[in-house]
């Protein structure tokens, strides 16, 4: 996909938007408003795969980028609470904290760097002893994480990462988590200038790749959406 939108990404952002505006005016009449939520109810699950991904993640990535895979987790936990989602909360989390691997020196290669993620993370976790079938809805996760009208149709770990990456990039979602809960998961993880840093990457990415998944978004002002985020940075 080139930095030239297809007509079939604009028709999904277009649903998306429209998605978003519906739920949005849903809310502000108080239609199905998100409980407050506890961080202590979105704790991070506790194995010894999740400490070793974490680590990984933590090795490579930059403040900015390692907190913005630990809120993707958290607001993706609040949402599936919000809709009464059943996700497999360490398949959530191993997605989450992976997501964005290949946006590092250590991990980008050439292609989309959703694929090359999914693919590093598929590796890291059989290596781990991981089961095949585990390892792989992971890798869907983290491959479709940016497939918007796509991945929020798919199995909940696969549409929570894609809706607490959205909610943490673009607003898309935020108004299915609660403000304090919002404001709680940020103060915990702070954005350390995420928008700005974030949409370098981007921009980087559709640059020196420009058929890449992630360039069709850029043509569609995906970085003027990063900025106008429910976030102060």
């Amino acid at each position: 996909m080139s930095r030239t939108a297809t007509p079939l990404l604009i028709l999904r952002f277009a649903r998306l938007e429209l998605g978003s505006l519906g739920r949005r005016v849903a809310r502000a009449l108080g239609i199905n408003r998100p409980m407050a939520i506890s961080l202590e109810d979105l704790a991070i699950p506790d194995s010894q795969l999740v400490v070793q991904a974490t680590t990984l993640a933590r090795s490579c990535e930059p403040v900015f980028l390692f907190n913005h895979s630990v809120r993707t987790y958290l607001f993706g936990s609040a949402i599936a609470k919000h809709l009464d989602l059943r996700p497999d909360p360490e398949l959530l989390y191993l997605a989450s904290i992976l997501h964005d691997v290949a946006l590092t020196p250590e991990y980008d290669r050439e292609g989309s760097f959703e694929v090359n993620g999914a693919d590093t993370a598929r590796e890291f976790l059989l290596s781990k002893e991981l089961t095949a079938e585990r390892a792989d809805l992971v890798h869907e996760a983290i491959a479709l994480h940016s497939a918007v009208g796509i991945a929020g149709n798919r199995e909940p770990e696969i549409a929570l990462v894609h809706f607490g990456a959205g909610v943490d990039v673009i607003g898309f979602r935020s108004e299915d988590v609660a403000v304090p809960t919002r404001n709680a998961i940020v103060e915990s993880w702070p954005r350390a200038g995420f928008k700005e840093y974030f949409a370098q990457l981007i921009a980087d990415q559709a640059t020196r790749k420009p058929d890449c998944h992630i360039a069709g978004h850029f043509g569609l002002g995906f970085n003027g959406k990063i900025a106008a985020a429910p976030f102060s940075e």
